[in-house]
């Protein structure tokens, strides 16, 4: 099981965000590959709480990772169980070490941040909607979707950067009053990659890439709701050169079914039966999100009355098991009548079978509804 995000940075979870980046920086310094070389363990710990900082810091990631967890970000990557390389931590929270480890950009020598604290750029993410149905949200769907996105064009070539020399950065010195001080920042002409393109086809853009469909499959689990977001990794726009291609960032949403109703991990049936099978009981045929099944609706059964049928709703998104199927019965009573059937329905009003007598167990609206948040 992951660990939880708030614990890995050691804050509670209503930290301000200066907390929350407070506290990334000091994990960060102290699991810093350059205070200690070969320490697998820190390493690990290094990719955690920058896991944990990028989702945390962002507003909106936070949002669902408090509300889902990590299931939120299932489906690929950074965010949902892939882990971050340290590219990807140099590359995005490079600013939040200031010199903490000296000149070249904070970082050396590792993860192809080395010397000269070259950058791999990362391409843009990529944002999509998918619409499923509700038997697809409770069982889970594999679904494959056209994706046009930007890609390296054949024959691109690349050359060093002639304003940095390939060091992907711009070094700065000054003259302080406490001496001389030295700055170092991205190459604005590069970007940091310490590459520029040198020849590409007549059909790239100036970043030496072109527009390519793909199809790209995409898993989403059972028990997804409308609005939250799935990231495959991988699968946005390439970066120029040698850089890291963007996500795909994949919105739900949620068709409206014909005669089903969500209300969270429960659903809703509206059953109508005739004013015979309430007298005198039936078994009825119900499509369900996993297949038909048969119920038995007694005798004397009241308009209103409210069926549950135990583990046929949607998985919970975080594993804690499955919702239910309401079933609210409904008396169809009918709105004209032979003469004959007046006839008996008058003789049945003075019946005191057919007089209305409440019992203890005939729940009120409000305690039905009470039932059924319990």
């Amino acid at each position: 099981m992951k660990q939880d995000y708030y614990e890995i940075l050691g804050i509670s979870k209503n930290a301000s965000t200066a907390e929350i980046k407070k506290a990334y920086r000091k994990k960060a310094i102290e699991f810093h590959p350059d205070k200690n070389p070969g320490d697998a363990k820190a390493e690990e710990m290094f990719k955690k709480a920058a896991e944990a900082y990028e989702v945390l810091s962002n507003e909106d990631k936070r949002a669902r990772y408090d509300r889902f967890g990590h299931q939120a970000f299932e489906n690929g990557g950074f965010g949902g169980g892939g882990g971050m390389n340290m590219d990807d931590i140099f590359s995005q929270f490079g600013d939040i070490f200031g010199g903490a480890f000296g000149g070249g950009g904070g970082f050396s020598g590792f993860g192809g941040f080395g010397g000269g604290g070259q950058r791999r750029m990362k391409g843009s993410n990529l944002r999509i909607r998918v619409a499923l149905t509700l038997e697809e949200i409770a069982n889970g769907v594999e679904k494959k979707i056209k994706v046009k996105r930007k890609v390296q064009a054949a024959g691109t070539t690349y050359k060093t950067c002639s304003t940095c020399n390939g060091t992907g950065q711009i070094t700065r010195i000054t003259n302080t009053i406490l001496g001389r001080m030295q700055t170092a920042s991205p190459c604005t002409t590069c970007g940091g990659s310490g590459q520029m393109i040198d020849k590409r086809p007549a059909d790239a853009d100036a970043q030496g890439l072109v527009m390519s469909e793909e199809t790209v499959s995409i898993k989403i689990p059972a028990g997804v709701v409308e609005g939250m977001q799935l990231k495959v990794s991988g699968k946005g726009n390439d970066a120029p050169g040698n850089g890291v291609p963007g996500d795909l960032l994949v919105a739900i949403e949620e068709k409206e079914h014909p005669f089903l109703q969500r209300e969270g991990d429960n659903l809703h049936y509206d059953l109508y039966i005739s004013l015979s099978e309430a007298v005198l009981g039936s078994s009825k045929e119900i499509e369900t999100v996993s297949g038909k099944v048969r119920i038995k609706v007694d005798e004397g059964v009241q308009s209103g009355k409210i069926l549950r049928l135990r583990g046929k709703g949607v998985p919970n998104i975080n594993g804690y098991g499955r919702g239910d199927l309401l079933v609210h019965v409904n008396v169809w009573t009918p709105k004209t009548l032979s003469r004959e059937q007046r006839e008996f329905f008058e003789r049945m009003a003075t019946d005191e079978h057919f007089q209305p007598k409440p019992e203890k167990s005939d729940k009120s609206f409000f305690e039905k509804v009470k039932d059924m948040f319990t």
